[in-house]
């Protein structure tokens, strides 16, 4: 089977490590062209690019998918599968191009967490477990009927970075399973169940990411660890951003307003909640590096 994988970030080189290991024919690799970054705008390769690169693969980084050289390009690979991981959303004559049509692996169990940020919800909501799905790609966003899923636990301390490794490693095995199931023609494909109570999984904008320590302790506790270690809650403090990437709860009754502060300005920093307190460890002060926060606090000028 000659197949063409789309991916761009970190959670898709587990994928492309694992398809080739399993000896498939990769015959060109499909990711984001190279952008700007840092202070000096150096052109950026993504962590895909960068691995197919190592693996000696044809890449292909059109800006536009519906790009007519592109799609030419496309065509002339004569692969019989498309393989999705973290992608760009494919425009119908991709997906549909190919003969064993297109796969894509969602970091959830679908439906749902359908969207861009299937895992910072799933942990953010208090979710106790998660996993990923392979599944056929359609019109809609995913929606397409599913061939298989894996789950794994969310563990009360665990953040989005620590889910994020377990599924990557696990979505690849399954979509090696997936892809072999492919070439063998053994599978059996199930539309995915209609559910009244979905739960989405937006792309996350830095707006979005200030605590409200008006919520409940807990809700604000899985939203800390959900945002770490990116794009990271924060909070204003001493009038500049404090990102808090670690924390513990208190719940408990106190006569503090929401968001005041108590530390003994040595080793611990807390902000109240609506019913109790967020006791945070690790820190990036606005203009600092990140730290614990005793080694922030010893640092800080009063």
């Amino acid at each position: 089977m000659r197949i063409v994988f789309m991916g761009t970030p970190d959670f898709a080189v587990a994928s492309l490590q694992a398809l080739k290991e399993a000896n498939f024919d990769i015959v060109a690799v499909v990711t984001a062209p190279d952008k700007p970054a840092g202070r000096g705008q150096k052109l950026n390769e993504s962590a895909v690019k960068k691995y197919a690169q190592f693996l000696e693969l044809p890449i292909l980084q059109p800006q536009k998918l519906k790009d007519p050289a592109f799609i030419q390009e496309l065509e002339a690979l004569h692969a019989d599968l498309f393989v999705v991981v973290a992608f760009r959303m494919l425009p119908e004559v991709v997906w549909n191009m190919p003969p064993k049509g297109t796969i894509n692996l969602h970091g959830s169990l679908l439906p749902q967490y359908r969207g861009a940020a299937p895992i910072h919800h799933a942990v953010m909501n208090g979710e106790t477990e998660t996993g990923v799905t392979t599944f056929r790609l359609t019109h809609e966003i995913d929606t397409g009927n599913m061939l298989f899923s894996d789950k794994i636990p969310i563990g009360p301390e665990d953040n989005t970075g620590q889910v994020h490794d377990r599924l990557m490693a696990t979505g690849a095995r399954l979509l090696v399973k997936t892809v072999k199931a492919i070439e063998s023609n053994d599978f059996i494909e199930q539309p995915q169940p209609e559910l009244t109570d979905l739960k989405h999984a937006p792309k996350i904008f830095r707006e979005f990411c200030k605590i409200d320590w008006d919520q409940d302790t807990i809700s604000i506790y899985n939203f800390i660890r959900g945002l770490s270690p990116y794009p990271v809650a924060y909070t204003e403090w001493k009038d500049k951003n404090l990102k808090i990437y670690k924390a513990s709860m208190e719940i408990r009754q106190h006569g503090y307003s929401p968001g005041e502060t108590e530390t003994d300005g040595k080793t611990f920093l807390k902000f109240a909640t609506r019913d109790g307190f967020i006791l945070v460890s690790d820190v990036q002060y606005e203009g600092k590096k990140r730290m614990l926060t005793e080694d922030f606090l010893r640092g800080f000028r009063h």
